[in-house]
């Protein structure tokens, strides 16, 4: 596994040499290949392989630096790093908006006395930072944090109530009161008067250039895809790459057996569960691209197995059941050579491809019919007694219902916790504690800055916070460093994401046809098959086997149970989950109950 970790302060401290040796000892997983530094100020280590961070000293200057950072407009992958730290040196923060790829940085001058932290544009690597009394304590990992003795363990209850809405706890927070997460694009800068605050270097831009034909941006789209993979790949001999069988992951699997002149190494996870098993379209993919394919289907002793062990690695509970096929496809390639595993997430909160975005589209429509005809006569007249009872009028009037919050609460109407009713779900004891409208004031900030935007580019925007920043990458990223393996993300390379920026909204949504230019861009490359196929992913059947696999039950009523004496959820909104609307419709509340499992795993992992 891999991180880094260190502190900086305004003043010598004086067992510094001690403090990131006690901080590595407190990460929850093996150190190993540790490069370091100390200052008196300072203290900077890192740890990991395969891909190991880099340590550069000179001059009472130190740069550490983790993943795969690169300088924007050049051709090379491999950054000069001297040529970074007199960047640096000279510009401070400013030398930021020259980096592109996926990295976490932290940088201390000794000659001026002050400090950097960043983490890449969409957040792929993490910075976990406190802020001690006159000093800035960071790590990869919460855990790390622990080991400095000014940073206190206190579980926050606001962070319980927005993991139990988001499934993950959102940045910038953490579990932690006290504790954040160094949101994407962000920089920290450290002084004589201690930590400023945490400040964009960097952020999503959307221009919509128009006047440029559609096969003059598939020819600009599909070279920039080939650098992305070409460059994620370079430096390692064994790599790979997932394959789900969907369009993303169909697309790099592809174009990494195009661009190194060699069969791509796929791996793919199936489930032996009619409706979940993708395996047929991986292997589509796969003859296609004549990849060297292997698959392995994950079954619930797996889970059982391996879930208090996947809970126990996150440094704060982790709800996306997906995390476990993740894992169990990681390993599988660990244990055929691979040391860097290509992913294809990014592709859908880039160009448009999740379903939502169609029904937003829809929903969206609604707000061009004239304020006035809606106030006073659509919406009353569907209020109206005895419409319910007309199929054409009461199917008009849930489309209504759903359509009339404007942006960005209409986004909220897929959450569970709306389903169910905070009310119902939590106690009042509990409930006393929170502030339940803190996850919409979440969405409201990252919604902001792009209200002006195209609705398509709207909903862009918060998924690349909430689905990838949160979700999607801290999964993938973590999983594989579970497995030992290191990844990378070519669909996030900075050049596609500013592609993706000047993409006239109509070709990534036209009506409801999702991500329409990248399938047209692909569409003489990719398989026909998964061309038209629905999305999918490596999604985890858990409502099926919490009812069918008495052992993945057992596990779940056992974690959820230890939950009771903490006040959280109230005793009967469980039961009633457990016992009554998990058999109702176990894909849709199977959810739940898995969100709620992951929760007392990982109380229980870490002794809270």
């Amino acid at each position: 596994m891999r991180g880094l970790c260190g502190w900086f302060a305004n003043r010598p401290v004086d067992d510094g040499a001690q403090v990131v040796p006690r901080m590595l000892a407190n990460y929850h997983g093996t150190v190993q290949d540790i490069v370091s530094a100390h200052q008196p100020q300072a203290g900077l280590a890192a740890f990991g392989a395969p891909a190991r961070p880099v340590l550069l000293e000179h001059d009472g200057f130190v740069l550490l630096v983790a993943g795969h950072p690169r300088l924007r407009g050049s051709d090379r992958s491999a950054i000069d790093l001297p040529a970074l730290v007199r960047r640096l040196r000279e510009s401070g923060k400013d030398a930021l908006a020259a980096l592109g790829g996926d990295f976490a940085l932290a940088a201390w001058d000794g000659q001026r006395q002050r400090g950097l932290l960043a983490v890449d544009r969409l957040g792929i690597h993490q910075l976990m930072v406190a802020r001690p009394a006159a000093s800035l304590v960071f790590g990869s990992t919460l855990d790390l944090l622990f080991g400095h003795e000014g940073v206190p363990r206190q579980l926050s209850p606001q962070g319980i109530f927005d993991y139990l809405y988001y499934h993950v706890t959102p940045g910038p927070d953490t579990i932690y009161a006290g504790l954040q997460r160094l949101a994407p694009g962000h920089c920290i800068e450290f002084g004589p008067q201690g930590a400023g605050p945490a400040a964009p270097y960097w952020t999503m831009r959307f221009t919509e250039e128009r006047g440029r034909s559609v096969d003059e941006l598939k020819q600009e789209f599909v070279g920039l895809l080939r650098d992305a993979v070409r460059e994620a790949s370079s430096g390692v001999d064994a790599f790979g790459a997932f394959l789900s069988g969907g369009t993303d992951s169909s697309t790099v699997s592809g174009t990494l057996g195009q661009v190194s002149g060699r069969p791509a190494r796929t791996f793919s996870i199936g489930f032996d569960v009619p409706g979940y098993d993708e395996t047929e379209y991986a292997r589509i993919a796969a003859r296609h691209f004549g990849t060297e394919h292997h698959e392995y289907y994950v079954t619930p002793n797996d889970v059982v197995e391996s879930l208090p062990r996947i809970a126990a690695s996150y440094d704060q509970p982790f709800g996306n059941a997906s995390a476990v096929p993740t894992y169990h496809c990681a390993r599988v390639a660990r244990e055929h050579g691979v040391t860097r595993l290509l992913a294809g997430d990014g592709g859908d909160e880039l160009f448009g491809g999740n379903e939502r975005y169609a029904k937003q589209h829809l929903l969206g429509l609604y707000q061009r019919v004239p304020a006035p005809l809606r106030r006073f006569v659509v919406e009353p007249l569907l209020a109206a007694p005895g419409v319910g009872a007309v199929p054409p009028l009461r199917k008009l009037r849930s489309y209504v219902e759903q359509a009339r919050p404007p942006m960005p609460l209409r986004y909220e109407s897929y959450n569970l916790l709306q389903h169910f009713g905070v009310p119902q779900m939590f106690t009042p004891e509990f409930l006393a504690t929170v502030d339940a409208h803190h996850p919409s004031s979440l969405l409201a900030d990252a919604y902001a800055p792009f209200k002006d935007a195209s609705l398509i580019n709207q909903m862009l925007a918060i998924d690349m916070r909430f689905i990838l920043a949160d979700g999607d990458l801290p999964k993938v990223s973590h999983m594989c460093n579970l497995a030992g393996v290191d990844v990378a993300f070519p669909l996030m390379d900075d050049r596609i994401i500013d592609f993706s920026g000047r993409l006239p909204d109509e070709l990534k949504l036209r009506g409801t046809q999702l991500r329409w230019f990248f399938k047209q861009a692909l569409l003489d490359f990719l398989p026909p098959e998964i061309i038209t196929k629905k999305k999918h992913g490596f999604g985890l059947p858990v409502g099926h086997w919490l009812i069918a696999h008495e052992p993945l039950f057992d596990l779940a009523n056992d974690s959820i149970e230890r939950l009771r004496p903490r006040g959280i959820v109230r005793p009967e909104f469980v039961r009633q989950l457990l016992d009554v609307k998990l058999r109702e419709h176990p894909g849709y509340y199977g959810v739940m109950v898995w969100v709620l499992m992951m929760l007392g795993l990982w109380l229980d992992s870490r002794k809270l």
